[in-house]
C-alpha cells in the first residue's frame, strides 16, 4: 500500500507563514472550495435551494456572505465560490451538487486554487504595489477579481486589516513571492 502525504501549494507539509514587519502572510491549505454556477433560467430556483442548503442567501455582485464557517462569494454573473473548513467539508462539492440538483452546475475546486490570508495594518500598502484594486476602499464582505503576478485572483475583504486572496494553485509560488517582496518593500 502506498503511503502518500499531501503537500501544500507551496510544496510544504505544513502551511507557510511569513511575518514581515507586523504583516502576516499565511498559506491556507485547509479549505474546501466548490464553484456554483446557475443553470440556464434557474437563478431563482438556485437562490431558494442554496438558502435551504447553506442557510444564507447568495451574495450580490462583488460581495460575500458567511454563516457557520462557510463563506460564499460572487465570482461572476450567477457564479459563486463556496469555501468551508476542509476537515468538516471534504465532500463540499458533492453535498452542494446533491442539494442544488438541477438548479446549478457544481464543480470541485479545492486543489485548483490557493488561498493566502494577509493580515496587518499594512495590507493595502502591499496590495497597491501588486494590483490595481483599491483595497483601501473595500468594505467588509467585498470581493473583487484582479490580476496579481500575471494571474487572475479574487481578493476578499474580511476587515480593513485582513484580506483573503485566491489564485490559481499553479501560480502559488509566484503569488507568494509577489506578496513577500511587496511586503518587504512597503513595510521595510
Amino acid at each position: 500500500m502506498h503511503s502518500l502525504k499531501a503537500i501544500t501549494a507551496l510544496g510544504g507539509h505544513e502551511a507557510q507563514v511569513d511575518v514581515i514587519h507586523g504583516l502576516t502572510i499565511t498559506e491556507c491549505p485547509d479549505w474546501a472550495i466548490a464553484s456554483v454556477a446557475a443553470q440556464y433560467k434557474a437563478e431563482k430556483p438556485l437562490a431558494t435551494a442554496f438558502k435551504k442548503a447553506i442557510g444564507t442567501t447568495l451574495p450580490k455582485p462583488m460581495q460575500s456572505k458567511g454563516k457557520d464557517g462557510i463563506t460564499v462569494f460572487w465570482t461572476g454573473p450567477n457564479q459563486y465560490f463556496v469555501e468551508a473548513p476542509f476537515a468538516d467539508n471534504e465532500g463540499l462539492a458533492d453535498r452542494l451538487a446533491k442539494a442544488l440538483k438541477k438548479t446549478a452546475s457544481v464543480t470541485e475546486q479545492t486543489d485548483g486554487w490557493v488561498r493566502f490570508d494577509v493580515q496587518g495594518v499594512g495590507c493595502s500598502d502591499v496590495f497597491e504595489r501588486l494590483c490595481i484594486l483599491d483595497t483601501r476602499g473595500m468594505e467588509k464582505g467585498a470581493v473583487s477579481r484582479t490580476i496579481l503576478e500575471h494571474s487572475g485572483c479574487f481578493i476578499l475583504c474580511r476587515t480593513h486589516a485582513y484580506f483573503s486572496l485566491y489564485g490559481p494553485r499553479s501560480t502559488a509560488v509566484s503569488i507568494h513571492h509577489g506578496l513577500v517582496t511587496a511586503a518587504k518593500s512597503a513595510l521595510g
